[in-house]
């Protein structure tokens, strides 16, 4: 039985995912061969050529959906056809680059409180992406509407060893029996923001999620979304984490602070004719 699942989410990921699969070839080819690992792909149907140039790698076990399930209920689906304690959620549109990835599971043994471990993420320029953060609570939202959560470190890359609020789903390392027990991702969510919810969980049962930046993934770029659809959609994914874990007038209040942004930058992309802004936000109104 293997000892990691790596779990890939594909939607029209062609430009990526063989960098993504060589490097895992190259790095854990001896551990896949020895089933100490084993690599899963759910592809969202993909309408490009994702899934044949997935199956010119041996190693990988290919679900296909006929539609477009999202993140949560994709990577879910994946979990429930894996067979390993351990498992890593890592996006399409990274490669693998250095580190002990057992080195990083031995924690997880030492330590049978932790739940969740986010790795180090770097961009093609080489500087670690802010990968793990605060809960967006009230202060943390209005921080992000005015696009300071960077400078007063609602996202961070630490340096060392870090307990965290939460850490990216585009690079998680996860004790599959806490997945299990939270019955995974909300599928409420179809995409953003599931990372953090997950997180929170996590900490309330009892668990801690930490940052380990031993272990380091490269990302090339945001390879299954627009910016416009993002968005939306952590418009959406942070509405629908107040309305289930937070009060009603939390909720009311993050609603009011993002309704005033999105009406503001309404009005700013209609004065000098930005259709992006205009468009965008127009549409996170509506949510």
């Amino acid at each position: 039985m293997p000892e990691i699942s790596f779990i890939i989410l594909t939607y029209n990921s062609q430009a990526y995912i063989e960098k993504l699969l060589r490097s895992l070839k190259v790095h854990f080819s001896e551990s896949i061969n020895q089933k100490k690992i084993e690599v899963i792909m759910v592809d969202n149907n993909s309408s490009d050529q994702t899934v044949k140039l997935a199956t010119g790698f041996e190693f990988i076990k290919i679900i296909e959906n006929k539609e477009n399930l999202g993140f949560s209920k994709g990577i879910n689906l994946a979990v429930s056809r894996s067979f390993s304690e351990y498992l890593v959620v890592v996006n399409p549109d990274t490669e693998f680059e250095d580190g002990n990835i057992f080195e990083v599971i031995k924690k997880f043994k030492e330590n049978k409180k932790l739940g969740v471990i986010g790795c180090r993420i770097v961009s093609k320029d080489g500087r670690s992406e802010k990968s793990c953060g605060r809960f967006l609570k009230t202060f943390e939202i209005f921080l992000l509407t005015l696009g300071l959560d960077e400078v007063f470190g609602v996202r961070s890359s630490p340096l060392g060893f870090a307990e965290v609020d939460f850490v990216s789903g585009g690079f998680m390392i996860i004790r599959k029996k806490i997945f299990e027990e939270l019955k995974g991702f909300d599928e409420n969510l179809f995409m953003y923001v599931e990372d953090m919810e997950f997180c929170f969980r996590v900490k309330k049962i009892g668990y801690k999620v930490v940052f380990d930046p031993q272990v380091v993934i490269s990302h090339h770029g945001h390879g299954s979304s627009s910016r416009s659809f993002a968005i939306k959609n952590i418009y959406k994914g942070i509405l629908y984490f107040y309305k289930k874990h937070g009060s009603p007038i939390s909720y009311f209040t993050v609603k009011t602070v993002l309704i005033i942004k999105a009406g503001f930058l309404v009005i700013i992309g209609k004065i000098i004719n930005n259709k992006y802004l205009y468009n965008t936000y127009s549409q996170a109104l509506k949510i």
